[in-house]
Formats: C-alpha cells, structure tokens, sequence
C-alpha cells in the first residue's frame, strides 16, 4: 500500500506538473556514492541525501542551526536531552514519523559501517518517551550535542525492516542494497530514479510538511567529468547549474551580458595531505624495513618542498585561501597565528631535513588522489608530485575517480594521500574527533585518520575539548591541540577551497558555505 502511495504521489506531480513545472538540470564532476544516508560521509552524496532525507536540527541560509524534524529540544542534565519531535509530518511512503523512527535512525548510523557513527554514538543512547518524544543519555558531556544532531538523517524503520536494510551497507565491501538506490525520507524531494554514474531524478514532494523558497518541482542531476564537457553543457544550456565549475572557465562564464553567471562564495572545505604513519615499512615504496613518515623530519620536508603559493595561483587560479590551521571554516580555528605562521616553501631547508633523516638521495612512494572530488584535485597532485622531485622523491601518482578512491582510503591500502574536509559545522570538534585523533572503535573517533597515528598527548587533548563545559577553557584546549598537530606536521594543509557556483542568468540559487545545492531554495524564471 506504501509504495502504491509513493507511486501516485509522483506519478500526480509529473501530470499536473504543466506550464508551473520547472526543470533544473544540474551537474557536477562526480555522482553521490550511494542513496543509503550513513554508509558515505561524503559532500555531495551528502548533499543529494539531503533533498530526501532530513534531521533533527536543521540549517538556514546563514548556516545557523534552526528546528527541523524536531520542534524543540531541553537540556534536562549536563548528560541528558530531550527532542519533541513534529506531529503530522509523513514520509515519502505515507508513513508517519514517530519517536521510534528516531530511536531507530540513530542506532543504525551508530553501526560499524556507518561513517557518521561517531556522531550519532556522540549523541548518547536513544530512547523513546512516548510516540514524539525522544531522549538521549550520554556518558560524559557534549558541547556540540545539537551540532552533531544536524548530521543523522531521519529513516522510516518500517520501511527498513521490510527492504532488509536495518543497518548501513558496507561501501568498501563493494556492498549494494535496497538503500543503495531506493529513498524513503520526509524531505522536499522525493528519488523517483537513480542510475549510478548516470542520472539521478528527483521530484517535488506534494506532501511536504512546510514552505518552500524556491519553484523547483523536479531536479535532473548529471555526473560530467570533464571540466571542458560541463562548461559546454551550461553555455549551450543543456544544464541549468554546475555548483563546481572549473577556475579556468569561471571568467568566460561570469562575463557580463552572457547567457550564464557566476554566483560567487567561500566553502566550509579544507584540503590536505595526508602520510601513512602506522606501517613499519611503508607501501608502495622502494624503503624496505621501515617508513620514512614516522620520522617528523620528513613529514616537515615534504611540507617545505611544497609551494603553496604557485598551487594557489596557477592551478587555483588565486580561488583558495591558503591556510595553516586544519579546519574547514576559520571560526572553528581558536590558534589564528597557525594560519601566519605557517612552515615556509624552502626547498634547501626541505633537503636539509632529509639529509638528516638519512634520505639524501630520497626514495620513491606512491600518491593516492581522487580525480573528481575536490576542485582540480589531480592537477594538485601533479603540482606536488613535480616539487617533491626537487627533494628527490619520485612520486607514482594514482589519481581515480572518488567511487574508487575513497574504499581504497577506506582499506588503508596507501602511503600518501589527499583529503578534504568540510560542511556546515564550525567547530573545531568535528575535525579533531574525525581526523586527528587515534582510531578508536569504541567511539568511532580517528575514522578518518587515514594515516593511523598516534598520539597520546593529542587524543588526550582533543577528548578534554569534547566534554569541557566552560567556553574559554575549552578554546584552550582546542588551540593547543591544532597547535601541536601542526607542530609535528601530521598532515600537509594546503587551503581552503573558494567555491564559485556557475548558472544559466536564468537561475537564482542560494550559495551557503557547506556548498550545498538545495533545489528547494532555487528559483527558475
């Protein structure tokens, strides 16, 4: 009965659709990974799940945390919260939303498999109070409680149960389900279709539960790789949006008088670089016996041989802000003098250091890259492939598509990588916890610690931050631990990405800096 529901739901929007109907074509340079809301933390898989699915604390425009799904929230201890959640609010299928989704929805993305696990395990355990009253208990305090409730998205249990997907399916085990190319949420936007690397088809949801801004009433999204394909596509008006268009293109496609624009904006994105630090010998490397990245020498040596500043200019076409602190908005940074003190491009000071580490005539390894993640993320990997040379570092670039490249981060199967890091949070909790910290499978910290160190002074630091209630100490506390991840140089930050956003002059969105494309803020005239 649900999903005749479903059906007729789409199948009365796209007939009555008419003259009001508006279309937006939108593209990018890669495809969601995958429609199951937890199994990929991932910006723009992210960012299309979004359209469906909702949270309890939402976002406006200014990204500031507004109620969405829940209608309120209480603090009743320092360990315990309470969301009333919406009555009348339905999902896609007809379904009711209670507190039972809730309870469920948060323990399936506190799964092993889920990459927002550390969020939702954050949150404490859930439990129901009655059908729209939900309560979190926690161990210990969280300051950033209602951050980390803006991350789980809402799922129907029933409809769980029923396609057999009560928990996150394994991305990097190649794994597909139901949830992989199916959508049950209460947003704007209801999954009418979803051909991976392909198209992917929403539509209006009649039924949704409150207005909207703009008068998108069906989104085609389009994956097109290449950067000279895109920009042609907008210009002879085959796509009405591309949220990523390449440096090179963003003057000719913002020239006044034409048939596109360019909507200006900074992101809530960091991209660094990454060493595997926990092998003893180092993969893809001709080091046997050892790994040249447990010595802080040579991670400072790489960092030096790098030149931030002809990355910025010539590859990013001065669209980056260099950067020396590791998180992706500058409000989450509480140590500002990382960014001005940042370790200077030296090249004999780079040699120096790995003469000392007893690499003088350097060594060869291996550089994992996405090709279609990041703004012109392989040409950066050739930029720092070429000046490791001048250290004497011979670098075999791989540089793939991101369906491929994040299970193999996912497997730890690499020595030197690129990463980024970004969204709507501004504090500094969901970079040190996620990134910086140990791998922990307890709380899911150091998920994304990709190069596996470990530091006890660090972690010891970044878990005081996570429970510390006073404001001033806890700022203390975070600029002391960014100050001592930079000062052992655990990853290479390279800068904050600046997105323009490039549109038919036909189409007004709404740029925000966790570089979300929502449709249902999108005007078509």
């Amino acid at each position: 009965m649900k999903k005749i529901l479903l059906t007729a739901a789409i199948a009365a929007l796209v007939a009555t659709a008419g003259v009001q109907a508006k279309t937006l074509r939108w593209a990018s340079a890669g495809d969601p990974q995958t429609i199951d809301p937890y199994s990929q933390n991932e910006g723009l898989t992210n960012n299309i799940n979004n359209h469906m699915y909702e949270t309890l604390v939402g976002r406006n425009e200014k990204l500031e945390k507004v109620p969405e799904l829940a209608e309120r929230w209480q603090q009743i201890d320092p360990l315990t919260w309470r969301f009333f959640i919406r009555k009348g609010i339905k999902f896609h299928d007809g379904a009711p939303l209670t507190a039972e989704d809730v309870v469920f929805s948060y323990e399936r993305a506190a799964h092993p498999n889920s990459q927002i696990a550390q969020y939702a395990r954050a949150m404490g355990k859930p439990s129901k109070i009655d059908d729209f009253t939900v309560e979190f208990k926690m161990e210990k305090p969280n300051p950033v409680l209602l951050e980390h409730a803006t991350t789980v998205f809402i799922m129907n249990k029933a409809w769980a149960v029923k396609n057999k997907v009560e928990r996150p399916l394994s991305y990097k085990d190649k794994e597909e389900t139901f949830a992989s190319r199916n959508a049950n949420g209460t947003g704007p936007f209801i999954l009418k279709s979803r051909e991976p690397d392909i198209k992917t088809v929403l539509v209006k949801n009649p039924n949704y539960w409150r207005p909207v801004k703009g008068n998108v009433s069906e989104v085609i999204y389009t994956p097109i790789t290449s950067d000279a394909t895109r920009t042609a596509a907008l210009l002879s008006g085959q796509v009405d949006i591309v949220h990523d268009p390449a440096p090179q293109d963003v003057d000719r496609l913002g020239a006044p008088g034409g048939a596109t624009k360019v909507i200006y904006g900074a992101e809530n994105r960091v991209i660094f670089l990454g060493f595997d630090q926990g092998r003893d010998e180092l993969l893809y490397s001709n080091v046997k016996g050892k790994n040249p990245f447990k010595d802080q020498r040579v991670r400072q040596a790489f960092f030096q041989a790098i030149d931030i500043n002809t990355i910025r200019e010539k590859i990013m076409r001065n669209q980056s802000q260099i950067v020396g602190c590791m998180t992706p908005s500058p409000l989450a940074c509480e140590a500002p003098e990382l960014d001005k003190n940042r370790l200077p491009y030296n090249v004999e000071a780079a040699k120096k250091l790995m003469e000392a580490a007893g690499y003088k005539e350097g060594f060869e390894l291996g550089m994992d890259c996405p090709n279609n993640r990041y703004v012109n993320d392989e040409q950066i990997c050739q930029a720092v492939a070429s000046m490791l040379a001048r250290i004497n570092v011979k670098v075999k670039l791989n540089a793939i598509p991101k369906t491929l490249y994040f299970p193999k981060l996912e497997k730890y199967d690499l020595s030197f990588y690129m990463l980024g890091w970004g969204g709507a949070i501004t504090d500094a909790q969901t970079t040190m916890d996620p990134i910086m910290h140990s791998r922990s499978e307890s709380t899911q910290k150091g998920f994304y610690n990709y190069g596996r160190y470990s530091d006890p002074k660090l972690d010891a630091l970044i878990d005081s931050a996570g429970v510390e209630a006073n404001p001033e100490k806890r700022k203390a506390l975070i600029k002391e631990a960014l100050t001592l991840h930079n000062t052992d140089v655990r990853h290479i930050v390279l800068h904050r990405q600046l997105i323009p956003w490039a549109s038919r002059s036909n189409v007004t969105p709404v740029h925000a800096a966790d570089n979300y494309m929502r449709s249902w803020w999108v005007t078509v005239n």
